[in-house]
């Protein structure tokens, strides 16, 4: 279990992470949600004692980080899979760490056989791609048959293999009552994976609560629409004040500010026959756009708005 309290990190004048307060609970999977900038990263370093809290606590099984004896016993840890030595093998990198916390070798054979390096283990991990650098990472954090795992990203990189090796792997674990926090910004994966989310943004947590009931917030106003008549439906639709169309098919249609009795009602004036209507359910990655719309730090400009050299520079860079 990671229990965090009122955490805080000040850099400067700013703070990072602005008193955060969330448990993570053992047998689920948490998905840890946030725009860049959020304060995620600097959240995951203090849970493990990698910076230190201008203030609050956050505990791991009950104790701070390096107050356990033997860390990898309790929390597996992968905030960054490109530190490793280049020029040790695989093995030899997890080698180093079981010596560490007196793990035995056949520990380390085990696993890397379950992360899929068997074949590469004497290769230097130098000349790993970054996704055999994932299943590395993935590996270390394993070795010590913990109780709590954090990773950030871990399938970044990785093929729809690995990806679903992954998946399953930390479904199996949640499964043994293991503790498992998970950052990604992969919604599609996140929405398949985890249990429960923590979404923070500006450092501070925004929601906190299981995916589907996170999911359930959306407010959505639009109906899908499955009709052999699908332009003469689209045109009739058109004439309405506020609706918005989308074609996403030979035969269908996404209608935007109107109501499924509405439609039903026009298209039966004018006898056009409907095979569906039904409003599209949102999705993970919609709950997450509305729920950080505010909270983005760094937005890209879009690509029809004008640029610093087609407007006016007076007053500019001053």
């Amino acid at each position: 279990m990671i229990e965090a309290n009122g955490l805080t990190k000040r850099y400067g004048s700013r703070n990072v992470v602005d008193g955060m307060s969330f448990t993570v609970q053992p047998g689920k999977i948490t998905g840890f949600l946030g725009p860049n900038g959020a304060g995620k990263s600097t959240t995951m370093r203090m849970v493990v004692g990698l910076d230190r809290p201008t203030g609050g606590t956050v505990t791991v099984n009950g104790r701070r980080y390096a107050q356990h004896r033997a860390p990898l016993a309790e929390v597996g840890v992968l905030l960054d899979a490109k530190a490793v030595h280049g020029g040790r093998s695989a093995r030899e990198h997890l080698v180093a760490l079981a010596t560490t916390h007196g793990i035995g070798r056949r520990r380390v054979d085990e696993v890397v056989e379950l992360t899929g390096l068997t074949s590469v283990a004497r290769v230097r991990a130098g000349k790993f791609s970054l996704g055999m650098g994932q299943r590395l990472g993935i590996a270390a954090a394993l070795l010590g048959d913990p109780q709590t795992l954090i990773l950030d990203e871990p399938v970044n990189g990785l093929d729809p293999e690995g990806v679903l090796w992954v998946r399953t792997l930390l479904r199996g674990l949640a499964a043994e009552g293991r503790t498992v926090f998970l950052s990604s910004h992969l919604m599609s994966e996140m929405a398949l994976t985890a249990d429960h989310l923590i979404v923070v943004g500006r450092g501070q947590v925004i929601a906190d609560a299981p995916v589907d009931e996170i999911v359930s917030r959306v407010r959505t106003s639009t109906v899908r629409v499955r009709t052999p008549d699908a332009a003469r439906l689209a045109a009739l639709l058109s004439r309405e004040a506020g609706v918005e169309l989308a074609s996403t098919g030979a035969d269908l249609l996404d209608v935007t500010g109107s109501t499924a009795p509405a439609i039903a009602t026009l298209a039966a004036g004018a006898g056009i026959v409907l095979y569906e209507l039904a409003p599209v359910q949102a999705s993970l990655e919609d709950a997450y756009m509305q729920l950080t719309e505010h909270a983005v730090e760094y937005r890209a400009t879009p690509p029809d708005a004008p640029t610093a050299t087609s407007t006016s520079t007076s007053g500019a860079h001053r």
